[in-house]
């Protein structure tokens, strides 16, 4: 289960968001683009250990990335250059954040690439299927809102109570749990997809 199904739940607090933005002239790449500065401060700042402000830059990435979309329905103005120009930008955060929580030292490298890997290959999975024919797939157990929610829950608490848990910390133990569901995740759509695809 992903948080990506509860959207059409969110779209009643986002819609007074989505009209301001509009009345504001902000479009869809305005948005997609504050999120991609967003994900690559917050990767510097996790590289820093400012983790604090690490956690307000991925809640503003979330903030954007929803936005973007939700703008662009509004607007009736979707279109296949602004959703690739999204997805490209979603994967370059998935790398910043995770990147830079491995890179800066909080948790060992070896872990953070196996969540690296998880999490690139699960998000690959969910659009290759639209580019077999199958149309875009997002089932599985860990989605990209999952990640961002977790990222900031966890280091929440790991900043009120820091702890060490056989050698990981708490950011050791969750990106341990992106590579695993991650991973899971890919499989899950993979059988998905190849049962669909037409032989």
């Amino acid at each position: 289960m992903t948080l990506d199904q509860y959207r059409s739940v969110a779209k009643v607090y986002f819609d007074p968001l989505v009209a301001i933005a509009i009345r504001c002239g902000l479009t869809p790449n305005f948005f997609t683009l504050a999120a991609f500065t967003a994900s690559a401060v917050a990767g510097v700042l996790f590289y820093l250990r400012f983790e604090f402000w690490g956690i307000v830059a991925v809640a503003l990435n979330a903030f954007c990335d929803a936005m973007d979309g939700a703008v662009a329905r509004e607007m009736k103005i979707q279109s296949l250059r602004g959703d690739f120009l999204d997805h490209a930008v979603d994967r370059y955060a998935d790398i910043f954040i995770i990147t830079g929580i491995f890179a800066g030292g909080m948790v060992p490298w070896p872990v953070g690439v196996f969540a690296l890997t998880g999490v690139l290959m699960a998000s690959y999975l969910g659009t290759q299927a639209q580019a077999v024919g199958v149309g875009r797939y997002y089932g599985g157990l860990l989605g990209r809102a999952d990640r961002l929610v977790l990222i900031m829950v966890v280091g929440i608490l790991d900043l009120l109570a820091p702890s060490v848990l056989w050698g990981l910390t708490p950011f050791g133990w969750l990106l341990v749990l992106f590579g695993f569901f991650g991973h899971i995740t890919a499989l899950q759509r993979f059988a998905y997809i190849w049962a669909k695809v037409e032989q």
